[in-house]
């Protein structure tokens, strides 16, 4: 269920009071000073997910300030992750100060100062929990609070687009599914971490979930080369093919029967869009690395139980993908 917090109905003279309460009652005890002379409406859309709030934040021009008052009153420990969408973001803590712009996340911690200050009107969602659920060291946490994190590349953009994801989805996760996507993004989170800090150990076994995770993203965007195989994932990140395997064994699935079911999906889906139907099958199945069209048809059909070509003609209209506009 959500909660909507949104000072939009109230006049320009009420909403620095309403919205302060609405940033302290999502968030910690926070100092809220808005700065346009008369301010415009701010929303907070929120939703739990097992430890994990998810929070669509949406305002003007406002800084936010964690003092030692604010923590001596409420000194209970939270970590924030906040993923940039609109705006830009100048945070300090722990002696640092960072810009964080859009498609950029960074970290904050409850337990110390802090100060965020946001010139012009912004969004972001915010994930937050409590400190204890993520495991990682205190002085590699410390050393990263008010540091941006970019969403283009690496362990980083894995984060993101899995947040990304997660906050588009919240609404509609049930509650033991939401709480294995929360355990999982934390378990991603700690890995970049650790990965930032030198301290990464990839077959530990806290590790594994978000080690899956991590692969799985690398199989995903390479899905279309041909070449995709158990021994060239564990290359790329530094692990035994053993090692590999028994990641996948977590889900009771082989590594070479994931890789065949994410290519059939797609397959399945570009033969039903318009656009491909002056392709042929084999054309198709090339895009998406299977190498023999023959070969091809066999797992196809074992797996929709007809033929490439009769699903390209004959699929069911109501399953027809539209094209992009």
């Amino acid at each position: 269920m959500s909660v909507v917090l949104s000072t939009e109905a109230l006049s320009a003279a009420e909403r620095a009071e309403r919205w302060q309460e609405a940033v302290s009652r999502t968030f910690v005890p926070l100092d809220v000073r808005l700065l346009e002379p008369e301010p415009g409406p701010g929303r907070i859309v929120s939703h739990r997910l097992g430890a994990l709030q998810v929070s669509r934040v949406q305002a003007g021009p406002q800084v936010v300030t964690r003092s030692r008052r604010l923590i001596a009153r409420d000194d209970r420990r939270y970590l924030f992750l906040t993923l940039q969408q609109r705006g830009t973001a100048v945070k300090e803590q722990d002696g640092r100060e960072v810009l964080v712009a859009p498609g950029e996340f960074s970290l904050s911690d409850s337990a110390r100062l802090f100060r965020k200050k946001v010139e012009g009107e912004f969004a972001f969602t915010s994930f937050h929990f409590p400190r204890e659920e993520l495991r990682v060291r205190e002085e590699d946490l410390r050393a990263l609070t008010a540091t941006a994190f970019s969403g283009q590349e690496g362990s980083g953009a894995l984060v993101t687009a899995y947040l990304a994801r997660m906050a588009d989805e919240v609404s509609g996760l049930g509650e033991a599914v939401g709480r294995e996507f929360a355990a999982t993004a934390l378990d991603l989170l700690a890995l970049l971490i650790d990965e930032r800090r030198g301290r990464f150990t990839p077959q530990a076994p806290e590790t594994a979930g978000a080690m899956l995770a991590k692969v799985k993203d690398h199989i995903l965007r390479n899905l279309s080369d041909p070449g995709l195989s158990p021994s060239g994932i564990a290359a790329a990140h530094f692990l035994s093919v053993r090692y590999v395997h028994k990641l996948f064994e977590l889900e009771e699935v082989s590594v070479s029967e994931w890789i065949r079911a994410q290519r059939l999906e797609r397959c399945r889906r570009d033969l039903l869009r318009p656009a491909t139907a002056r392709l042929g099958v084999a054309a198709v199945a090339r895009r998406w690395g299977f190498v023999s069209a023959s070969h091809f048809s066999r797992v196809f059909r074992a797996a929709y139980g007809v033929t490439p070509r009769d699903w390209q003609v004959h699929g069911p209209s109501e399953h027809r993908v539209p094209e992009p506009v």
